[in-house]
C-alpha cells in the first residue's frame, strides 16, 4: 500500500508546469480538478480550491550532494538559502519556494538510510560498485537483504541456491587476487557474498544460481548496499577457500558494502528499439 499527501491550490496549471518540467516529477494521475505527481515513490497531489495550503513543506531528497547542487544552480532565483550541511540532522540541504509560495526542500542524507526506491528506480538505477566505505553492515540490514532473496524464482521451485557470507580478511584478499583487476573490488569491501547452487536439488544450476545472484544484487541495492558481479568464480580454488563442495556451482562472488560514492551519471544505453526484435 502507499499514500498521497494533498495540497489545496489556486493555480493548478502553474503548479503542474513547475513540478513536471522543473522538478522532474511525472503525472501519476489526473482527475477532475486534481493532479497527482510521482517523484520516486512519493505521491503528492494538488487540487483546485478557493484557498491554497502553504503550510508544511515538500522535501525532495537525492543520493548525492552533486544532485542537490545541480538543483540549486537551476533554482537560484527562487531559493531562499544556499546549499549547506546541517550537522543536527546530518544532511545537506537548501530551501526554495514553488510558484505559489509553498516551501520546498532539496536534500541529501549524509549517512546511510533505509531504502526508499520504487520499482523502476531500483531496476534502472542499480550500478556496479567497486569502492566502498569503511563501514560495517548492520546485521539487521543483512537479514532484510537475505529475507528478500528467499523469493527468487528457481526451476520447479527447488530453491536450490544459497548464500555464503565471507567476512574474514584473509579470504577476501585471496578472492580479490584470483582474477586481477576484475576481482580486485572484493578486497575493497568489508565483506563479500558467494551465490551458489546445489546440483542435487536442480538440473538447472547455472540458471537458478544466476537468478538468485541477480535477486541478491537488486535486494542489496534497495537497502543502500553496493555490489559488483565478479564472473568466472566457479573455480576449484575458490570453492576450497569457501568450503563449498566442488560439484556445486558458484554463480558469482560479489563484494558487499556501502558505496564510497553513488554514481550520478547514467551509463549510455542503446535505444529501446534495439532491444525489441519482432
Amino acid at each position: 500500500m502507499s499514500g498521497i499527501i494533498f495540497f489545496k491550490t489556486k493555480m493548478l496549471d502553474k503548479i503542474k508546469e513547475f513540478y513536471l518540467d522543473k522538478i522532474g516529477c511525472s503525472l501519476w494521475l489526473e482527475q477532475a480538478d486534481c493532479a497527482i505527481f510521482k517523484h520516486g515513490n512519493m505521491l503528492v497531489g494538488f487540487c483546485t480550491r478557493d484557498t491554497a495550503d502553504k503550510e508544511g513543506m515538500v522535501t525532495f531528497f537525492y543520493d548525492t550532494k552533486e544532485e542537490v547542487d545541480q538543483f540549486y544552480e537551476e533554482f537560484k532565483d527562487i531559493a531562499y538559502s544556499e546549499p549547506a550541511s546541517n550537522d543536527k540532522y546530518n544532511i545537506y540541504q537548501f530551501f526554495a519556494h514553488d510558484p505559489e509560495g509553498r516551501a520546498i526542500e532539496f536534500q541529501y542524507f549524509d549517512h546511510p538510510v533505509d531504502r526508499y526506491l520504487d520499482g523502476r528506480a531500483l531496476l534502472a538505477g542499480r550500478r556496479s560498485i567497486r569502492k566502498f566505505r569503511e563501514k560495517d553492515i548492520p546485521e539487521e540490514i543483512l537479514f532484510r537483504v537475505f529475507e528478500t532473496c528467499r523469493f527468487a524464482p528457481t526451476s520447479m521451485n527447488t530453491q536450490s541456491y544459497y548464500f555464503k557470507v565471507i567476512k574474514e580478511r584473509e579470504t577476501l584478499d585471496k578472492l580479490a587476487g584470483t582474477r586481477g583487476e576484475s576481482s580486485k573490488p572484493i578486497g575493497n569491501a568489508p565483506m563479500a557474498v558467494a551465490i551458489c547452487c546445489d546440483p542435487k536439488l536442480t538440473k538447472r544450476v547455472e540458471q537458478d544460481g544466476c537468478i538468485g545472484a541477480y535477486h541478491f544484487l537488486l535486494a542489496a541495492w534497495f537497502h543502500g548496499l553496493g555490489t559488483c558481479w565478479i564472473a568466472a568464480m566457479n573455480r576449484e580454488d575458490v570453492k576450497t577457500w569457501l568450503d563449498v563442495p566442488q560439484d556445486h556451482y558458484v554463480a558469482t562472488v560479489t563484494p558487499l558494502g556501502y558505496p564510497e560514492k553513488y554514481p550520478v551519471v547514467t551509463p549510455e544505453r542503446k535505444d529501446m528499439d534495439w532491444f525489441i526484435r519482432m
